[in-house]
């Protein structure tokens, strides 16, 4: 049996979506390397003609597909909201999501989104942390191994990537808080991580701003650029975490409608029966269950 032959007599498969079409009196066919394929509709013959190596290859299954233009997506703690496409939520900041599942629906990009920047925060605000907490261990202290001034503008270093890209979203979202009037969890974290952040740059280019009070025993300006990674990375590890459940919650939605038979079998007026499209269904067909 070939890939576009089926199981029902008369009847050939697919390529593009995988339905049984009835090979008499078909509308939609198209010929590749001298084998003819048969379609059940003028969109799957012109996705097929479009690559057919794709479609016959099996490709297509691993292929992540775009959420449709136009698509409404809401907030789950806020379902008054409603726009069209992506953003985040006015009121709380979460990111919004469709607001229907369908079974095309790929990797949420959000989560891809964030999955990275926490990956890449982490690696850089490790070393911060580390050194941070060396005072605190004993026989760890790095003040033997870089001066405590060079210490300072590695921090800068290493820190400024994970608060300018990694806690960049939450600035967005913290600024919108503002915008709106609707204060919010992000509103404290960007305001944070800022604060923290611009007070360690100006202790590290001009610690001579500060007065006497401002500094230690050994007359250095205190810095946060390891407090100011750390809230990010962490922050970017709850929403990741977030994002995968509520993923999870769309994966198992998404089950439930591929239990639904993308087809059924109608009963025409002269007794016949053919396999058709459920789109193509109406009210008052009769069907064979």
């Amino acid at each position: 049996m070939s890939k576009n032959e089926s199981v029902i007599e008369g009847t050939a498969i697919d390529p593009v979506c995988g339905m049984s079409v009835a090979i008499d009196g078909a509308q939609h066919i198209a010929t590749h390397d001298g084998a003819k394929h048969y379609f059940c509709s003028p969109r799957c013959h012109d996705k097929f003609v479009t690559d057919p190596e794709l479609y016959l290859s099996g490709a297509h299954l691993d292929a992540v597909e775009d959420v449709p233009e136009g698509t409404i997506y809401t907030c789950p703690m806020h379902p008054e909201i409603r726009q069209p496409g992506p953003g985040s939520c006015p009121i709380c900041g979460m990111a919004l999501e469709p607001e229907t599942v369908s079974l095309g629906d790929g990797p949420d990009p959000e989560l891809v989104d964030m999955r990275r920047r926490f990956w890449w925060s982490a690696l850089l605000t490790l070393p911060l942390f580390v050194y941070a907490m060396s005072d605190m261990a004993p026989g760890l202290s790095f003040d033997g191994l870089i001066e405590p001034a060079w210490a300072q503008w590695a921090q800068f270093a290493l820190a400024t990537p994970v608060v300018l890209w990694g806690a960049w979203p939450f600035f967005v979202r913290a600024i919108q808080s503002l915008k709106t009037r609707n204060l919010n969890m992000f509103t404290l974290i960007g305001f944070g991580v800022a604060i923290a952040y611009l007070f360690s740059v100006v202790a590290t280019v001009a610690p001579d701003l500060f007065p006497a009070a401002f500094r230690d025993h050994s007359g250095r300006v205190g810095v946060y650029f390891e407090a100011a990674a750390v809230i990010t990375t962490l922050v970017l590890l709850g929403q990741v975490l977030e994002l995968k459940a509520r993923g999870s919650t769309s994966s198992a939605l998404r089950a439930l409608l591929e239990l639904a038979p993308p087809s059924a079998v109608k009963i025409f007026g002269s007794g016949d029966e053919r396999e058709v499209p459920l789109d193509q269904l109406a009210t008052g067909d009769r069907l064979r269950v």
